[in-house]
């Protein structure tokens, strides 16, 4: 159990970045997450909201529970808790741990947008922290807390986002998109002065970090402000993209 805490740090060597170990382990979360948003989704689509929410608050409560191990088993390491400050979450990924709760037990216009940004983000989120978590898997063993939980967490907010899809709960109503739009711009300024403050790099809005935003990097030459509105707006394009595909799939007439 010290081992897998990393208490007081790890002794084995990180298995690496798409090694068979990551890929086993990453697949295996990727498959229970697939195969559980599809069947749950379908047994509930027939069913009232209240039953579908019922899922939604259990992955909320479940996506909080784990990340609260991780950060106190952290701060055990730490010897305190100063390392908050670098594990906010103000990651596009991470921002689930905020934004599922919110879907669960709020109502209104803004659970319904609350869901619509799970559904939207939650599948690319999982994808982006589990395969796409370079760094984490160069740095940590596979199965040791840090690669664990985040992969957890970052299953369980792509479950939800199939789970939403799936069963009908997404409204994806045009007259909630600012709203979604709200709540993403929120977290970006947030991210924005978390970064000012503790110089750090949330939603890699200082720099790429060797992510696919450094070609966002070459197109910019380098310029800080431009490199960051660039990072901005592709989100909000990625949001635009969503719907507009959504729309031509489902080619439903809306009441809005």
């Amino acid at each position: 159990m010290k081992e897998f805490f990393g208490i007081p740090e790890y002794t084995r060597t990180p298995e690496g970045a798409f090694s068979w170990q990551h890929i086993a382990f990453v697949g295996s979360l990727l498959a229970i997450m697939i195969i559980l948003g599809i069947v749950l989704g379908l047994k509930y689509r027939r069913k009232p909201m209240k039953s579908k929410n019922r899922v939604i608050i259990i992955a909320a409560i479940l996506i909080d529970a784990v990340e609260i191990i991780k950060l106190v088993s952290f701060g055990i390491n730490a010897g305190g808790f100063s390392f908050l400050r670098t594990n906010l979450p103000l990651f596009l990924c991470s921002i689930q741990l905020i934004a599922l709760p919110v879907a669960a037990f709020s109502r209104g216009r803004l659970k319904e947008a609350s869901l619509d940004f799970v559904f939207i983000f939650g599948l690319l989120g999982a994808i982006a922290g589990t395969v796409g978590a370079i760094q984490n898997y160069n740095a940590y063993p596979v199965l040791g807390i840090h690669n664990v939980a985040s992969g957890i967490t970052h299953s369980i907010a792509g479950f939800s986002s199939l789970f939403i899809g799936i069963s009908g709960m997404a409204s994806m109503k045009k007259k909630n998109i600012p709203i979604v739009y709200a709540i993403l711009l929120f977290f970006c300024a947030a991210a924005y002065i978390a970064n000012k403050i503790f110089d750090y790099n949330y939603m890699f809005l200082v720099r790429d970090d060797g992510t696919p935003y450094s070609i966002l990097t070459g197109l910019t030459c380098g310029n800080q402000v431009l490199y960051t509105a660039g990072v901005v707006v592709l989100f909000l394009v990625y949001v635009a993209l969503f719907y507009l595909i959504y729309y031509f799939f489902t080619r439903k007439k809306r009441k809005d």
